[in-house]
């Protein structure tokens, strides 16, 4: 059964790419959230680097070398409190939300390609879902980041006891985190176009058994 899908796999090519791509540069990225205290550091007159960037792995000081944020999944023995390990299960949470969105991507490539060529309706309609489920996978994600970076930044007023200093802060996501959400948009619509591809294999499939 060959045809009737169009311009189909062409947006599910550029779409799946694209959320594919976005999601790993996103990952590979420092900018997720930023830490801009240029105005602090002018009044020190430039002796102290205290603006910052950070990703999923890593915080990294402007004009400094990045270093790598606490293990979530072994921190050894170190005497932390209640928030600290609840900040870092939700950092493990998200590394691991993450890298899972990606793999599921990557299957659903696989079984896509193969769907599309084949015009299976069922491998269409799983491959869809599987893309449906990525996204949530995604989104959900999303959500903890936010939650956590809200608590981290919490958790960073309580240890200045003064929130003087944080009117010379400016704190505000990066563009990494946005492309994480336009990767979560491409992915949803994959999803749905898998789904309607899915829907056009089925409706051809019964007009040719009722002839």
């Amino acid at each position: 059964m060959r045809g009737g899908l169009g311009a189909l796999p062409l947006v599910l090519a550029l779409a799946g790419a694209s959320s594919f791509v976005l999601l790993a540069v996103a990952m590979a990225t420092d900018f997720w959230y930023i830490i801009d205290a240029s105005r602090l550091e002018a009044a020190a007159n430039g002796t102290a680097a205290l603006s910052s960037h950070s990703g999923l792995w890593r915080t990294c000081r402007l004009r400094n070398k990045c270093y790598p944020l606490i293990n979530p999944f072994w921190h050894g023995n170190a005497n932390i409190t209640a928030s600290h390990r609840q900040l870092l299960y939700m950092h493990g949470t998200f590394v691991i939300l993450m890298p899972l969105s990606l793999i599921l991507m990557i299957f659903g490539g696989m079984t896509g390609f193969i769907s599309i060529l084949a015009r299976a309706y069922l491998l269409l309609l799983m491959t869809g879902l599987l893309f449906l489920f990525g996204a949530l996978v995604t989104l959900t994600g999303i959500c903890v980041y936010i939650a956590y970076s809200a608590a981290a930044f919490e958790e960073a007023v309580c240890l200045l006891r003064s929130k003087d200093v944080l009117v010379e802060i400016d704190i505000r996501f990066g563009w990494s985190l946005a492309l994480v959400w336009i990767s979560f948009v491409a992915e949803v619509l994959t999803g749905a176009v898998f789904l309607l591809a899915a829907r056009v294999v089925g409706l051809k499939r019964r007009r040719e058994q009722a002839l």
